[in-house]
């Protein structure tokens, strides 16, 4: 078994014209020509992700998912434009190569990238991959000085100055993803009307300088040299980027760390391999921040309830198109129980169990 991340045939409802595709990148990308393979990459549960090869090249297409979605989401043109900014100086984001926003092509608006060829860690290590825990610690420092370099970079300086508003950032954070939940509240989950009030009444100030923020950094969304899988070479998934709190952005990469002793049912909510024996835990990946950043942190009771309540939300969303038959994908059946374990996550913070 190889340790790469492959992709597999196309799910049902989510095929790509060939000739069309084909056609497009002959027009819009140098030098491809000839036959053209499709696949899907299977995991991700948000924009879909398409492995394009072409006369012995490989490229990534990106597409917004079918069914209901969020009025703001799944922008592919922003998310274009934020790696031609970014890419050339901060290069582990993936080249982009050409964005449409002709619909007719393939019903969507769309943008290829080339490929970053990898190993991706997901809920468990790929199959002929060991991590010794001395393992995992270095790759868990490696992990967070980026995800700090990432914040450090002069956004004004590379034309990204349009790209958010960190001014007020934390409160429209809170009062959009409030909004979104309820938009997407189907009648078989939480209401989390709790914990919306809580985090209301418990934001802090505004981090006293914004930055570049991924919003959602995490193990399967960066990709591992497969010479040394401690080095760290690429960094996916940029449809959320913006600028805001470099707090709020760690706070949301907590919401994905299940460490070695938390309790049950969190373990049942185990998405990356934060759980092995040598993963740093959530208290020490902030230490580390804090350490490397030069940033004080305080309120991080707030910031990772906050990163579990969008985590509820991005799920809600995505729940709702199966619940309402728009995806047939059934990795999606079970995230309703996901959310109302969430919302119990949430609530332990806000009882002050801490991060």
């Amino acid at each position: 078994m190889s340790v790469m991340d492959q992709p597999t045939n196309i799910r049902d409802g989510e095929s790509l014209d060939a000739a069309a595709v084909t056609s497009f990148l002959e027009k819009n990308i140098p030098g491809v020509s000839g036959v053209v393979e499709i696949k899907q990459f299977p995991s991700g549960f948000s924009n879909l992700t398409y492995l394009i090869r072409a006369g012995g090249r490989e490229m990534v297409l990106r597409r917004p998912p079918f069914g209901k979605k969020a009025a703001t989401a799944h922008d592919m043109g922003r998310e274009y434009r934020i790696l031609s900014a970014l890419h050339p100086v901060f290069p582990y984001c993936p080249r982009p190569l050409a964005y449409t926003e002709d619909e007719s092509i393939i019903g969507a608006p769309f943008y290829v990238m080339e490929r970053i060829n990898g190993i991706i860690l997901r809920r468990k290590l790929p199959d002929g991959l060991v991590l010794s825990p001395a393992d995992a610690t270095a790759l868990c420092r490696n992990m967070v000085d980026l995800h700090c370099r990432l914040h450090a970079l002069d956004y004004k300086a590379i034309g990204l100055e349009n790209f958010g508003k960190p001014e007020g950032y934390v409160n429209r954070q809170v009062n959009g993803w409030a909004r979104r939940f309820r938009d997407a509240k189907t009648p078989d989950v939480p209401d989390f009307e709790a914990v919306i009030s809580w985090l209301t009444e418990n934001q802090p100030a505004d981090a006293p300088s914004g930055c570049i923020i991924h919003n959602d950094y995490k193990f399967d969304n960066l990709v591992l040299d497969p010479a040394n899988p401690l080095d760290i070479i690429g960094i996916l998934d940029w449809e959320m980027t913006t600028l805001g709190d470099p707090l709020m952005d760690l706070g949301c990469s907590l919401a994905y760390w299940v460490n070695r002793d938390d309790p049950d049912e969190m373990q049942l909510l185990v998405m990356q391999p934060t759980h092995l024996e040598g993963m740093m835990t959530r208290a020490q990946i902030v230490d580390l921040y804090s350490e490397i950043s030069g940033r004080d942190i305080q309120n991080m009771d707030f910031y990772y309830a906050f990163g579990i309540f969008r985590l509820a939300v991005i799920a809600q969303q995505i729940y709702y198109r199966y619940y309402h038959g728009q995806t047939k994908d059934e990795r999606f059946a079970n995230l309703g129980f996901g959310v109302a374990m969430f919302e119990k996550v949430a609530k332990r913070v806000m009882d002050g169990a801490g991060i």
